[in-house]
């Protein structure tokens, strides 16, 4: 029993080293299974965060790739549209004029101040033609990227004031003026206006008025200009009645326009004729002629070759009232005046002639074209019926004429020479007829309502035309009236032109200094 014990003993001990035996080498193969499995987690956990780092940069790529898209998208529909504007502008419609590259506002709006259009809102349902023309005024602005408005800015005698006050401070705006053609001497004194001569615009085509670019040209620089022709200011009416009571075939004076014969002396031996003392009482009851005297002196002068003020050899507005035509235009206009005339009443009003010449007791009147040709005239209501000529020609002169008053555009002097060429151009083209519309006998308007035909289609179109136009530079230092009239032609009647010429010369020195001094 006690032998047994030592062996029972052993056999556990064996058998317990079995068991520790088998256990270690369980635990190390469980281990190495861990261990291989702990890397097998480690890699799958590297190959995972390499996973989401692929997916999260492919997120990447595509967002990229899809902002890269619909960035494309956006620059394709933006070229594809700027194309089909590019198309759309290069497709001019029929009658509208050339597209001049490379004029581009950037949308900028551009003003047109005149100062008579109180609003430039546009009618709600135009006609066939208004339609036409806002057609082609919104083509203007589409093709050429700027918004312009034709508005008022200041009235008849404040708006020159206006460019003025713009030229001395302006504010970055686009801007033109349109300007009563009394009111242009101060601003271009002081070199306010711009000067027109450019490559994109040609000064001597048929859109721009002859007298007005000659008027405003000084130094071979052109400052104002405007469309079109004339409207014509001084002519000679004749009362047919009176004429034919006087044994005078009026349809005569038109032949002798026609055939270049209306002459003062021609004038003068109608005027003879139709003055008459009827009742032989030493008054006279039939004069040969009435109207306004100053109209007659001006239109005299320059129907003889001759005007008051000039332009020398170097640009300088020099006077020009002492030049023998001059002088002799004045000397026998003013004898016309004192022999032929019906003057104002010692109770008369100013305008006196006006009342008097629709009595009917004066062959001949001297006034402007709007008193009998314009809708709703002063003779609208006259009795007798009028004919009308040209102021007949002096001895020195060449041509029928008329002095000229129009109302004239400017740029006022504050851009640069580009930008001055640019708005040039845009003008010409907002101030050309619309398209389609150009009716060469659209200034006829109601006018044959009031007079014959010859009045109308001979006398006032053949005094619309630049060959019969002049333009009087007495503008550049005033108003007719004040610089003119006044101590000169208003006392011609009672004084001789030489005497009155010397009275006056330092007056108009004194502005002539102040003009030519700009």
């Amino acid at each position: 029993m006690k032998k047994a014990l030592p062996i029972v003993l052993a056999v556990i001990a064996v058998v317990a080293i079995v068991f520790c035996v088998i256990g270690l080498t369980q635990k190390a193969d469980l281990q190495k299974k861990v261990d291989e499995l702990t890397a097998k987690v480690t890699s799958l956990t590297s190959d995972l965060d390499a996973a989401k780092k692929d997916l999260e940069t492919a997120k990447t790529e595509l967002k990229a790739a899809e902002e890269a898209a619909a960035k494309a998208a956006e620059e394709a529909a933006k070229a594809a549209e700027e194309a089909a504007k590019a198309a759309a502008a290069k497709a001019v419609p029929e009658g509208y004029p050339e597209i001049k590259e490379g004029i581009d506002f950037g949308g900028a709006k551009i003003y047109i101040h005149d100062y008579w259009t109180t609003s430039s809102a546009r009618k709600e349902n135009p006609n066939e033609e208004e339609k036409a023309q806002y057609d082609y005024r919104d083509w203007i602005m589409k093709t050429y990227n700027c918004e312009i408005e034709q508005i008022m800015d200041g009235d008849w005698g404040s708006n020159a004031s206006q460019l003025v006050n713009f030229f001395g401070a302006p504010d970055g705006s686009l801007r033109l003026y349109i300007l009563p053609p009394d009111f242009v001497g101060g601003p271009m004194a002081q070199n306010a206006f711009a000067a027109w001569n450019n490559d994109l615009i040609d000064l001597t085509s048929d859109h721009w008025n002859a007298a007005t670019v000659s008027f405003m040209t000084v130094g071979g620089k052109t400052y104002g200009v405007s469309t079109g022709t004339s409207e014509p200011r001084a002519c000679l009416y004749f009362n047919k009645r009176v004429l034919e009571e006087a044994g005078i075939d009026w349809n005569t004076i038109y032949d002798m326009q026609k055939e270049g014969k209306w002459t003062w002396e021609a004038f003068e031996n109608l005027l003879k004729q139709i003055q008459k003392d009827t009742d032989n009482d030493g008054i006279i009851d039939i004069y040969g002629m009435t109207g306004s005297n100053v109209d007659m002196y001006r239109v005299a002068v320059f129907a003889n070759g001759g005007c008051f003020f000039d332009s020398d050899e170097n640009g300088k507005l020099v006077i020009a009232a002492g030049s023998d035509n001059t002088l002799e235009a004045l000397t026998w206009s003013k004898d016309i005046y004192n022999t032929y005339f019906y003057q104002q009443p010692a109770d008369g009003s100013w305008d006196y002639y006006k009342d008097a010449w629709k009595q009917g007791f004066c062959g001949f009147y001297m006034y402007q074209t709007y008193g009998g040709f314009n809708d709703n005239s002063e003779m609208a209501d006259m009795a007798d019926a009028w004919g009308c000529v040209a102021f007949p020609v002096g001895p020195k002169g060449t041509t029928y004429t008329n002095v000229v008053s129009d109302n004239v555009t400017v740029i006022p002097n504050v851009y640069d020479a580009e930008t001055v060429a640019k708005l040039s151009y845009i003008y010409q083209l907002w101030s050309a007829a619309t398209p389609g519309y150009d009716d060469e006998l659209g200034w006829v308007g109601n006018k044959l309502n009031y007079t014959d035909e010859r009045a109308v289609l001979e006398t006032y179109a053949m005094l619309r035309e630049p060959e019969h136009c002049s333009s009087d530079k007495v503008l550049y230092l005033g108003s007719v009236n004040d610089v003119e009239g006044q101590d000169f032609l208003w006392s011609l009647a009672g004084s001789t032109p030489a005497e009155l010429l010397e009275a006056k010369t330092p007056v108009w020195q004194g502005l002539l200094d102040a003009f030519n001094a700009k």
